[in-house]
């Protein structure tokens, strides 16, 4: 039954149109950068060498729509070559099953791995994959392999060329990145204003700095506006958390909060207003009432003691943003040259000093357990096996299959499924339109290029709304393709239609008979989660001990790191929840929840950390080597099934209670936060694996008779105990 409601959700899913913001100047570039290629080798040469040309310029076309922050002109050139590179080396083992499938399988299997260095190099080299299947069947000899290789680059390099003479926002994902950023925290600071203890998504963050990373030759041109912002959001969410926790900012209720709200409105709609100006590059308006707000007044403000603070600290950082907001860009700026020396800027190695990294990233996944590499083993399996099969079928075109197959591929569950069912019924409907399309004006290759052309600007419009729909126009251009190739409709069309849903079930057969699944792996994930935030508390309580330049250095490396094992976390536990598989031996929302109050804390505590270089609170180094030793003990635990054990942090504390001298009320409160929240980990996880099994049977059937109750309008029943 887990399997049949599980599949029933990846259906939907599969056939889900997402909101996105459709892009069709892009589309059309794209587009035209087929058409470039399309038409002067159909006149010139052959259909044939024109369908190679439409396959480079399509692939490449399609690769500078993934997400990425490299140059758009330098995936289309890679993936360019990476086609034609792939092309020339399958017809030379072509011929043969027992030169060719090995080869197959190599490459398929190193496709996999590209995984490892991001969605966008792992589906730009299962496009290699598709690309040595199909064009090898169209040359002849080995000149003429190496003539459509040249051709298929010939397709990268004209999207190349038209994304260097037509570039449309350049900058643009950098730019939405960082506001995306500022409009995260604008919207956590209006939550803040109903919910003092609203959670906070680091995504957006995250994002955003991996955004800033930048070659040295990237530095030179990167617009003025995007070096600083991202720091100013980091240290302003911290704030704004502290000022809004009725714990160690503003009270619960009275003026003081009326005022706290009035600062969180007014930093909400400054940080919008900053965001605005970042994405469109023009200036932007503060509303005159939220900056009549931030003016503190001395003698009548209400707030005092550590949430006066945070308002005096949140309105100096906000001038910057009102500084940011007013400048539109600062197009009359010049940039200013980075210094290598001093990293000023995040570096990102350049293509030419990618290769150790991209042997270290490889390397990382080189284990069973990886679901990158049991990707990559399920690929190379089911395209050699979807292959060799269709290879045996009485039809005609058996690549269809194992491309199918490998487009279809990720290494998850739920989007290989997802993405089986949008493959399947776009295919279906897109072969359906453009077979209609076929009968009823004939043979014309020039006109079957057109038609192409218009199917490849309307799939990659769609692009970014649903596999299926762009699906739809991918199999139409396709056809459209073979028909200018001079292949008949009525061979083409059901055997591919056929051979898809065949590369389609042996995708979902592999993953179910190999799978990857995350479920078993969330304690370990918990663990990693726990160990990092424990790091950065403890930084953070170094930071109180003794404020100096490094402690501060130390804290933001462990910040980072502690964002990088929750993301992770989250990862996982997205993934498992839609997994046929049921947890066991974990409470994951309960733990998930404790860890998010713990890392609270630690942010609480950070807003308020002395900047001046002098000891404040020595009792706060021995309660951080506890706290460090006890949650990196408790991660092993955690990873083994075992009980975690606080011992050393409530010795630690209770000598600190003991201790005289006045402690600062936000560490005091940062502090006690931190041990409650570590006790509900421990009350989360401490469960024996009955227990753990009811208590997962008891949320399911509670969430199954709300989800029952909202059908009903009704409400459930209030039970006592």
């Amino acid at each position: 039954m887990r399997w049949l409601r599980t599949f029933g959700e990846v259906v939907r899913s599969g056939l889900t149109i997402e909101e996105t913001r459709l892009e069709p100047l892009l589309a059309l570039r794209t587009a035209a950068g087929v058409a470039l290629v399309i038409g002067p080798a159909l006149w010139l040469v052959s259909p044939a060498y024109a369908a190679s040309a439409a396959l480079g310029a399509y692939s490449a076309g399609a690769a500078t729509f993934q997400r990425t922050w490299r140059p758009r002109k330098v995936i289309a050139l890679g993936a360019g070559a990476s086609l034609a590179l792939s092309t020339f080396v399958g017809y030379l083992a072509a011929g043969r099953l027992v030169t060719f499938l090995p080869l197959l399988a190599v490459w398929a299997f190193a496709a996999g791995m590209a995984w490892a260095l991001g969605s966008t190099a792992g589906i730009v080299a299962a496009t290699t994959v598709g690309a040595m299947l199909v064009t090898i069947t169209l040359p002849t000899s080995v000149g003429r392999a190496l003539e459509h290789a040249g051709v298929i680059a010939l397709g990268g390099m004209a999207q190349a060329l038209l994304i260097l003479l037509f570039p449309i926002r350049r900058w643009g994902a950098h730019r939405d990145a960082l506001a995306d950023a500022l409009a995260a925290v604008a919207d956590h600071a209006r939550r803040l204003r109903h919910d003092p203890t609203a959670p906070f998504d680091p995504e957006p963050l995250m994002t955003a700095r991996d955004a800033a990373a930048v070659t040295p030759s990237q530095a030179r041109t990167r617009p003025p506006v995007l070096h600083g912002p991202r720091g100013l959001a980091e240290r302003i969410l911290p704030v704004v958390a502290a000022l809004a926790d009725p714990d160690v900012g503003a009270p619960a209720e009275g003026p003081g909060r009326d005022r706290a709200r009035e600062l969180l409105d007014a930093a909400a709609d400054v940080l919008d207003a900053a965001a605005r100006s970042i994405r469109r590059g023009t200036p932007a308006e503060v509303p005159p009432r939220s900056a009549d707000v931030l003016r503190v007044d001395e003698e009548r403000e209400v707030l005092e003691g550590p949430a006066r603070q945070a308002a005096e600290r949140l309105v100096e950082l906000l001038a910057e943003a009102l500084e940011i907001a007013g400048s539109g860009g600062a197009r009359d700026k010049p940039p200013t040259a980075p210094d290598p020396a001093s990293a000023q800027f995040l570096v990102r190695p350049t293509m030419f000093r990618l290769l150790p990294v991209v042997v270290r990233a490889v390397r990382r996944e080189l284990r069973r357990d990886s679901p990158v590499f049991r990707h990559a083993v399920r690929l190379a399996a089911v395209a050699t096996l979807g292959y060799l099969i269709a290879s045996r079928l009485p039809v005609g075109h058996g690549y269809w299959a194992p491309i199918a197959s490998v487009m279809v591929m990720r290494p998850d569950f739920h989007r290989t499924y997802a993405r089986a069912v949008g493959r399947l019924a776009g295919t279906l409907a897109g072969v359906a339109l453009a077979t209609g399309m076929v009968r009823a004006v004939g043979p014309d290759a020039h006109l079957f290029g057109a038609l192409a052309v218009v199917s490849a600007a309307l799939s990659y419009t769609l692009f970014r709304t649903g596999y299926a729909y762009s699906q739809c126009f991918t199999a139409a251009y396709v056809v459209f393709l073979l028909g200018m190739g001079g292949q008949a409709w009525e061979q083409t069309v059901p055997e591919r239609v056929v051979l898809t849903l065949l590369g389609g079930a042996l995708a979902m057969l592999a993953y179910g008979v190999f799978p990857a699944w995350e479920t078993p792996r969330l304690p370990g994930r918990l663990a990693d989660w726990l160990a990092a935030d424990g790091h950065y508390a403890a930084a953070v309580l170094r930071g109180y001990a003794e404020p100096t330049r490094e402690h501060r250095a130390d804290m933001r490396k462990a910040l980072l790191a502690s964002r990088e094992a929750r993301a992770a976390w989250q990862e996982a536990y997205d993934r498992a929840k839609q997994e046929p598989v049921r947890p066991r031996g974990l409470t994951s929302r309960e733990a998930q929840e404790a860890l998010k109050g713990f890392d609270r804390a630690a942010m609480l505590m950070e807003s308020h950390v002395p900047r001046a270089d002098r000891r404040f609170a020595p009792e706060a180094e021995r309660f951080a080597e506890a706290l460090e030793a006890d949650t990196a003990r408790a991660a092993d635990d955690v990873r083994e099934h075992r009980n975690p054990d606080w011992g050393r942090v409530e010795e630690a504390l209770h000598v600190w209670e003991g201790a005289t001298g006045d402690r600062n009320p936000v560490l005091r409160r940062g502090v006690e936060l931190q041990k409650r929240a570590l006790d509900n980990l421990a009350t989360a996880v401490s469960r024996t694996p009955l227990e753990r099994d009811v208590g997962s049977a008891r949320e399911e059937q509670r969430v199954r008779a709300a989800v029952a109750a909202e059908g009903d309008g009704s409400s459930p029943a209030h039970r006592d105990g």
